[in-house]
């Protein structure tokens, strides 16, 4: 990126932030209504998908154009743009690198610019940490892919318009090779959404029951069949979303959505209000936690392995939510009573233990590690060329 393009687009970047947004959504109230609002100001800006072909609604600058906002925009995102992060941070993504034409000028527009929002059709009840045990299925009639399943966990179906889905296509291969991925249209018959309560009070979660849906054709994923390698390419960005991204939350915002750890600055401001900033132990902790979320930063700017970013997420908000509750009381993770703030507190209680769950376990993200990263061998596997209908896992 040139100097004069970097000059051109810093300024546009601090314009949109200092005034464009703050009068866009000045008077807008609700959730998902200043969600909307703020990606399609963001879009007709000229900001969204900085580094996406001009022809499906993004920019056509370099990755380094795209640093460049992610820099000058950290801090900035109104919290609701957590919405749009499946959509934006994963599915999108993959589906300009892999989908195809017909697929990408459908809906990558339209996501870019907020119109759509997008869930992950991945977990099934008898498919978790083992993925490729899935057993939701897609057959092709004629100029349509008839999918039923049924699958768990899924944040945001029941507002999404778009689905990326995994399904079994060929129960004669291996399991990790008779699967496609699709995009799904969320709003059609055949299509039934069920929230799942969390302790945390908030139904974050989604059981989706699909029975005969129907996708085009045309809105594959990569290759029939192939949808294990794209499933781990989406799985890629997920766990650069929910880890590197994760650790940007603004001191003083109180949204109880997603798993993003408790700023450094509101635990030192709780430890302030329980006159206990002078405590040598709760000290260590702070100091702990700052390093932590420096750590975060250095890594974040020196791209390192998702899994990494995913681990230390995981690290820094439990070991932030765990101070909260030193800091509160034995009932801490009841406290619900009174301001704002102690509610948040409770709620980052109970929502931290979620941090080693989603995007993939803990012990998924080491074994991603051993393998990938430092080349050790795969856990041995007695199932890998059996084909999946001879599976006692698919019986069902």
């Amino acid at each position: 990126m040139c100097a004069v393009l970097q000059t051109s687009l810093t300024d546009r970047i601090n314009t949109f932030f200092g005034t464009t947004l703050p009068d866009v959504l000045g008077g807008v109230d609700g959730r998902m209504q200043r969600a909307k609002v703020w990606r399609a100001a963001l879009f007709d800006a000229g900001l969204a998908g900085i580094d996406y072909p001009t022809e499906l609604g993004g920019q056509g600058l370099d990755d380094k154009a795209q640093a460049l906002y992610t820099e000058l925009s950290a801090g900035r995102i109104p919290p609701e743009n957590a919405i749009f992060g499946i959509g934006i941070g994963m599915a999108l993504p993959v589906v300009r690198d892999h989908g195809s034409e017909v697929l990408k000028a459908a809906v990558v527009r339209n996501g870019l610019r907020g119109d759509d929002i997008w869930c992950q059709l991945y977990s099934e009840p008898g498919a978790g940490s083992d993925l490729a045990s899935l057993s939701t299925k897609a057959t092709l009639d004629g100029d349509e892919w008839i999918v039923s399943g049924q699958k768990v966990w899924t944040s945001g179906a029941d507002h999404s318009q778009q689905a990326i889905l995994l399904a079994r296509t060929d129960p004669n291969a291996p399991k990790h090779r008779g699967i496609t991925m699709f995009v799904l249209p969320m709003e059609q018959q055949g299509i039934a959404v069920r929230p799942l309560r969390q302790m945390t009070g908030e139904s974050e979660f989604n059981e989706v029951f699909i029975d005969e849906a129907r996708i085009p054709k045309e809105w594959v994923v990569g290759d029939v069949n192939d949808g294990w390698r794209m499933a781990v390419a989406l799985l890629a960005h997920e766990r650069v979303q929910t880890g590197v991204a994760s650790m940007t939350g603004a001191p003083g915002t109180r949204s109880r959505n997603g798993r993003v750890p408790i700023p450094v600055q509101d635990l030192i401001d709780l430890a302030r209000n329980k006159g206990q900033l002078g405590n040598a132990l709760v000290r260590q902790d702070l100091a702990r936690l700052h390093t932590g979320a420096e750590i975060m930063r250095y890594l974040r700017e020196q791209g390192t392995h998702p899994s990494i970013g995913k681990l230390w997420r995981t690290r820094q908000g439990r070991g932030g939510a765990e101070l909260a509750g030193t800091l509160s009381f034995p009932a801490g993770p009841a406290w619900v009573e009174g301001s704002i703030d102690d509610a948040w507190f409770s709620f980052q209680i109970l929502n931290c233990r979620g941090m080693s769950l989603g995007g993939g376990t803990d012990e998924i993200q080491r074994n991603t590690l051993g393998e990938r990263a430092l080349g050790l061998p795969r856990e041995p596997s007695m199932d890998k060329n059996v084909p999946f209908r001879d599976l006692k896992s698919s019986a069902r």
